[in-house]
């Protein structure tokens, strides 16, 4: 872990070249071994990243050693891009942090999870679709994780309604876990570390910054399947993370509005561009993710499900079987090959486990059976 947070720092600003460096290397160490000549290992390496990498590392080491020393001290988890604690989804993502710093009892690798983001001026209209679709979605899929920012408004309405729900929900945050920001929702947060978490790419002293937030917004949108958008104006953060979960490959959701409301404006015009899906309730959602609710999962357990013949395989199932035939994968890669979104990924595999085509092994590797 040492090495890998002194890459993610001497690497901050070129976070789309960290991770496949990362990734090819195999371990961080290894990258600073080869730090003289990084094109032995990474051939693509930019002139600027190689200057970079083949500096002095002292500084970088040193603030990784404290970071290491706090985290131990304060119950915060470091989670590797290369580990299997890290949020699997993330992993897919070309920009995905080499590192994040989390806290709380969730499993960000849980089944379900949706993004909820929005407006921070949200009116009664925009709250109330929140207290509604998270109240419905906890009946449909209980065990749905809910994330986002622990921002005003649309975000700190997600949060609560999760919390009062008793649903896990996480909040991802613009700087380090030793403040919260705006302190006006420090209980919430406090709640969330027994119910949820916070989670960061940033370090501990770092203040939230306005570039922050704007960095911070391709991790709400990469740990979900999908992302709902309630109530944004023409141009916001919100918006960004639906254009970041359109680039991820993922659904993307919006709760319309009035057209002459101004909250409204931007959740119509991404409806009416193509960008997001209208949404106006949970079962829109859990349906064009295709999550198996809690009722069906509950009749498929006592029912059962005959094994079919390949021949009866959906053309989604069939994908899945020609990769798979060649050999176990992991749900982040398979989403990648397949093309499929992630969280209707997540039913389909489910379907296939039930039909006894597929189990899933240590680690989140799905091995087909024949």
């Amino acid at each position: 872990m040492l090495y890998t947070l002194a890459l993610q720092r001497l690497m901050f600003n070129h976070y789309i070249s960290a991770p496949m460096l990362l990734q090819i290397a195999g371990s961080a160490e290894k990258v600073f071994l080869a730090r003289g000549d990084i094109r032995q290992i990474f051939p693509d390496a930019t002139p600027v990243v190689c200057s970079l990498l083949s500096g002095s590392w002292d500084d970088d080491l040193r603030y990784a050693e404290r970071e290491i020393l706090w985290c131990e001290k304060n119950n915060i988890r470091i989670l590797s891009l290369l580990s299997d604690e890290y949020p699997q989804r993330m992993k897919s993502c070309l920009d995905a942090p080499l590192a994040l710093f989390y806290r709380g009892t969730a499993d960000i690798n849980t089944p379900h999870i949706l993004s909820v983001v929005g407006t921070r001026g949200a009116t009664p209209y925009g709250k109330d679709a929140v207290h509604r679709i998270i109240h419905d979605l906890h009946n449909l899929v209980p065990d749905t994780l809910i994330v986002s920012g622990l921002a005003y408004g649309i975000d700190i309405a997600a949060h609560r309604e999760a919390l009062n729900e008793g649903m896990m929900t996480v909040g991802v945050l613009a700087h380090g876990l030793d403040r919260i920001y705006p302190a006006v929702h420090r209980n919430s947060a406090v709640e969330m570390l027994r119910q949820g978490g916070l989670i960061s790419e940033f370090p501990s002293n770092t203040t939230p910054e306005k570039y922050n937030f704007i960095r911070r917004n391709r991790i709400i949108a990469g740990m979900a399947d999908a992302a709902l958008v309630v109530e944004s104006k023409a141009k916001g953060g919100s918006l960004a993370t639906a254009r970041i979960a359109n680039d991820y490959n993922k659904e993307v959701f919006a709760l319309p509005g009035r057209i002459s409301d101004i909250m409204s404006e931007g959740c119509n015009n991404l409806i009416a561009d193509n960008k997001a899906l209208l949404v106006s309730s949970a079962e829109d959602i859990v349906s064009a993710l295709g999550w198996v609710t809690e009722e069906k999962k509950k009749d498929k357990m006592k029912n059962g499900i005959e094994l079919p013949l390949f021949k009866e395989l959906t053309p989604e199932e069939q994908a899945v079987v020609d990769i798979l035939s060649r050999d176990d994968m992991h749900q982040s890669m398979l989403c990648t090959l397949c093309g499929i979104p992630y969280g209707k990924l997540s039913a389909i595999l489910f379907e296939m486990e039930m039909k006894g085509l597929v189990r899933i092994q240590a680690g989140g590797f799905y091995h087909l059976i024949v």
